[in-house]
């Protein structure tokens, strides 16, 4: 009698099994339902959002954690979303170290890359064409890769003159109109120049700025997040 307890529960688990199908063997419908919700959330969890930046993405002088692509992963897994973040970010990178490093980011599948390039250029002066052809030449990639793209304006300081300023914030909406992909205005809206949300440097967000940075991203990511989420 004692062998035969020990069958029986050896075959509770597949008895509670097949229990929970109807008598043509197929699961109740309710059951149905979450199994073929929670089969799609798994196929859908492959999705990636790349970040391609510099050190403001890096997060240069704060916690890797602390980072706005951070930021907006932690909020994304809070919100049971479908995406993996990764921050390839690179302290001093320019428009053509990104364009470079295209071969390695494409290594894998991206399904969202968000661009954020070019401070690095307009600090050193670098004339706004030649940004323009790194940047367009990455667009271009991604086109081909058929990544979706969230472009990233960034603005020049005031010591920069009126005609270089212009030039070099007036390339981020001529890109994004040209290829029609979405366009974050500037990244450090309500950060630049603000003792509180930077760091000593007056040039990086501290934790704070970073918070900041992310609710601005988001609102221009979480839209294309959702639209390829249907």
């Amino acid at each position: 009698m004692l062998k035969g307890m020990k069958r029986y529960a050896l075959l509770l688990p597949v008895l509670l099994v097949l229990g929970a199908c109807d008598r043509k063997g197929a699961m109740p419908p309710a059951e149905q339902a979450r199994h073929e919700t929670v089969v799609a959330a798994q196929a859908q969890a492959a999705r990636t959002v790349v970040f391609l930046g510099d050190s403001l993405t890096a997060g240069l002088g704060v916690d890797r954690s602390a980072a706005y692509p951070s930021i907006l992963e932690a909020r994304l897994k809070q919100e049971e979303r479908p995406w993996k973040v990764v921050n390839a970010g690179v302290s001093g990178d320019t428009t053509a170290g990104g364009a470079a490093r295209l071969d390695w980011v494409y290594r894998t599948k991206v399904d969202v890359l968000v661009v954020e390039l070019g401070a690095n250029d307009g600090l050193r002066g670098l004339p706004p064409a030649e940004t323009e052809k790194n940047l367009r030449t990455i667009l271009q990639r991604a086109q081909k890769e058929r990544s979706t793209v969230l472009l990233i304006g960034m603005q020049m300081p005031e010591n920069y003159g009126s005609k270089f300023r212009a030039q070099f914030a007036d390339l981020y909406p001529k890109l994004a109109k040209e290829f029609r992909v979405p366009l974050v205005p500037f990244l450090l809206e309500g950060v630049a120049m603000d003792p509180k949300l930077n760091q000593p440097d007056m040039s990086h967000p501290n934790a704070e700025g970073h918070k900041r940075v992310a609710e601005t991203v988001w609102r221009y990511l979480d839209p294309v997040l959702k639209g390829m989420e249907k």
